[in-house]
């Protein structure tokens, strides 16, 4: 079998193609094909997999054709779609851009579970992101309330974080008491200085507008026309996070954050994000959203590195079932 693509520019060729052709090599692993380019067109040889890797190239050929860069992770979330058999996800997952930063970089989903978590933000008032590292459940709740202070939906935007590991030693620490705590708030910086800048943000911090600040400052306010965040908060108790959510004021949206699978309260501590899953899983108006290890965007390996704990993690349950099965 054989198809052949029509190509417009050398350039998107390079970009499909990739760095030393790897993202071409995945495609001719994974289908069992060949491809080659050839002047202005690309052919793709083999049996059965062509037309899958013929739809997958041209999927890549849609996205260079809007101006967007092309990564392996790109490349293997659209594979995995196409052999679903739901390519249709890919153009609504690439149609809309959330945020522009300063620099010009466009923030857009890269998954459908990011897509959906934008949706549910969109609807709801209160959201749970949940699912395991480099999910991009922060970044994006940060660059949603950028985008909402923007459009004037929310007067302030208020991040927030447990700060588990200081503990008591917190007051041994150098420095005043913001100095102290910056260091756990940090990742919430980092993604602000890169959605507004650095210039905007200090501006916004100095006048109130953003306020980051640890989950114990949060305890007796209100918090009206707000976009808040609680990030990490599988650190948080249940008292904790009972707290927090009671802090919801009138014109304001609330996204939590975390992974239920990274919890550093200690031994026999219950989580409260753990715990809140069940208590609001049936209340109108709250959405949570679960990321899998498919909508990871980070280097390939944090990928395999997840999948790899979610394999032992089952393994080690299901010989602990068996084990109280058999002293039964």
């Amino acid at each position: 079998m054989e198809s052949r693509i029509q190509i417009e520019k050398v350039e998107d060729v390079i970009n499909i193609f990739g760095k030393f052709d790897e993202n071409i090599k995945i495609i001719e692993q994974t289908f069992n094909v060949t491809v080659v380019n050839r002047e202005s067109e690309i052919k793709i040889t083999g049996t059965s997999g062509v037309d899958l890797a013929s739809k997958c190239i041209l999927k890549l050929l849609d996205i260079v054709k809007r101006g967007e860069a092309i990564n392996l992770h790109t490349v293997n979330y659209i594979i995995s779609l196409i052999m679903e058999e739901n390519e249709g996800a890919i153009d609504k997952i690439l149609k809309d851009v959330i945020l522009v930063t300063p620099r010009g970089k466009y923030i857009k989903c890269k998954t459908i579970g990011q897509q959906n978590y934008i949706e549910a933000i969109n609807k709801h008032d209160v959201v749970f992101g949940i699912g395991p590292a480099g999910t991009g459940k922060t970044y994006l709740a940060i660059a949603m309330a950028v985008k909402m202070l923007k459009e004037r939906k929310v007067g302030k935007i208020i991040l927030t974080r447990p700060a588990v590991e200081a503990g008591e030693r917190l007051g041994f620490l150098p420095g005043d008491l913001q100095e102290k705590i910056d260091p756990y708030l940090r990742p919430l910086y980092d993604a602000l200085y890169d959605t507004l800048g650095p210039e905007t943000f200090q501006k916004y911090m100095e006048s109130g507008i953003i306020e980051v600040a640890p989950l114990a400052y949060m305890r007796g306010r209100t918090l009206d026309d707000s976009f808040i965040i609680l990030d990490e908060a599988q650190n948080t108790t249940p008292e904790q996070m009972k707290m927090f959510l009671t802090r919801f004021g009138y014109g304001s949206r609330i996204v939590v954050t975390g992974d239920i699978t990274q919890v550093d309260l200690g031994q026999g501590k219950l989580s409260g994000l753990k715990q809140v899953t069940k208590v609001l899983k049936d209340v109108e108006g709250i959405e949570m959203v679960y990321f899998s290890h498919k909508d990871v965007v980070r280097h390939k390996l944090v990928m395999q590195i997840i999948k790899a704990y979610e394999k032992w993690d089952k393994d080690r349950e299901s010989k602990k079932e068996e084990k109280e099965s058999s002293e039964e």
